[in-house]
């Protein structure tokens, strides 16, 4: 339970600050970035039957459930001793997970019947800094959450 835990906390503080860079890179680069809001286009072209509260939900669902799978894998690799659980190895994960993330968003667009209409290019390179940002957060929550079980297990 305490893995579970651990993935969670990462996963949700990884995509919740990830999600808060794209939307800002978002306005500051005036093209759509924003994770959600394209899987809920994505998600509503394929079951256009579905209430668009429906699709957005969908949309959030998707993006926080590979928040917690790439949670899952840096949990993993932490806790198996291959990867030391600190910020620059965080950034060094953001960056493999952001291109692994480039390369999930091409095969989703690629595969894809209708698409949405958004500059490739654009979107694909800020999947890198998006990443690094969810991976440095995600690695700092870590630290904190791990931190906090260890002070927990001496005071007893």
């Amino acid at each position: 339970m305490e893995k579970v835990s651990k993935i969670a906390v990462t996963g949700f503080a990884g995509t919740t600050f990830m999600t808060a860079a794209s939307e800002l890179m978002s306005l500051l680069g005036k093209e759509e970035f924003r994770e959600p809001r394209l899987l809920r286009k994505i998600t509503g072209r394929l079951a256009p039957f579905l209430s668009k509260n429906w699709q957005l939900l969908m949309g959030w669902g998707a993006h926080y459930c590979m928040g917690f799978i790439f949670a899952a894998i840096y949990v993993q690799l932490w806790e198996s001793g291959r990867i030391k659980h600190n910020l620059r190895n965080g950034f060094i994960l953001g960056i493999a997970s952001g291109i692994l993330g480039l390369l999930i968003w091409r095969a989703t667009f690629s595969w894809h019947p209708l698409p949405p209409s958004v500059n490739r290019m654009n979107f694909y390179l800020q999947r890198i800094p998006a990443h690094v940002v969810f991976a440095v957060f995600g690695t700092a929550a870590y630290q904190l959450f791990t931190d906090r079980q260890d002070v927990r297990h001496h005071e007893k």
